[in-house]
């Protein structure tokens, strides 16, 4: 090894160690900070409730629709009846009084105005306290079933007692007029269909002259004016009858019907 490859070694070794020195001397690195955690992903937002959909408007009740203010042909008839002032035209007070009436009798459409039903029916109401105050309808001790073609109303009485309170009828046209006098049930078919009418029901039949009978008439009790003779009602009024009477039963028919000849 020359001369000079002696020096070159030495000075290696000399930087080497100066290297290592310093490392020596040096401060430690420090710590390795650790990742912060990511922060945990907050959570959505609470979605506010929906607003519940609005209740859909309720169908007026017949308490809250509104009162015709039509005056009536019996308005003035109907306002005595109902206690207020018969001055024979119609205000809300007056229309409001006819529609409770026609409430509480089972009269429909129930709007307060004074039409040929709601009279018909307020007489037949205005005569149960006693509808033979008159004495027109004999006392018998047997049944009797009385036909008021003046006030178109029927009842039964058994001698002074009623047993069957006043409804409202239609009796014959003029010409086709009820036959007064006494007459007597002599036949009775429940499911009647009439054989010379086009075959009209005639539900609750019963014959008392002829052709004629009490019945009821199912639809519009008050159509085309009159009967042909019959004393037609309700069909419940009719059921109710024909379960009270019988055959031999007496019928009573007295006055004249408004609007025919005497």
């Amino acid at each position: 090894m020359t001369t000079g490859d002696v020096a070159g070694a030495i000075g290696r070794a000399a930087a080497t160690a100066a290297v290592l020195a310093a490392a020596a001397l040096a401060p430690p690195p420090a710590a390795m900070a650790a990742p912060s955690p990511s922060p945990a992903p907050s959570s959505p937002a609470a979605s506010p409730a929906p607003a519940p959909a609005p209740a859909p408007a309720a169908s007026p009740s017949p308490a809250a629709e509104a009162c015709t203010t039509w005056t009536g042909p019996y308005q003035r008839e109907l306002e005595a009846h109902v206690g207020r002032t018969a001055d024979g035209t119609q205000d809300a007070g007056d229309c409001e009084a006819i529609r409770t009436f026609q409430r509480a009798n089972g009269i429909r459409p129930a709007n307060g105005y004074a039409g040929l039903v709601t009279y018909r029916t307020m007489v037949a109401v205005a005569a149960r306290k006693n509808p033979n105050a008159a004495g027109d309808c004999p006392v018998r001790p047997h049944r009797v079933t009385c036909v008021d073609l003046e006030r178109q109303i029927l009842w039964v009485q058994r001698g002074r007692t009623v047993v069957f309170p006043p409804v409202p009828v239609r009796t014959g046209r003029d010409e086709e007029e009820t036959r007064p006098g006494w007459h007597e049930i002599y036949w009775r078919s429940e499911d009647h269909v009439s054989t010379l009418y086009d075959d009209s029901p005639m539900p609750y039949a019963q014959f008392f002259d002829e052709g004629q009978a009490l019945h009821g008439r199912p639809g519009n009790l008050y159509a085309h004016g009159g009967s042909a003779g019959c004393v037609n009602l309700t069909v419940p009024a009719a059921r109710r009858l024909w379960d009270l009477l019988t055959e031999g039963d007496a019928v009573y028919v007295w006055g004249t019907k408004p609007g025919t000849e005497a």
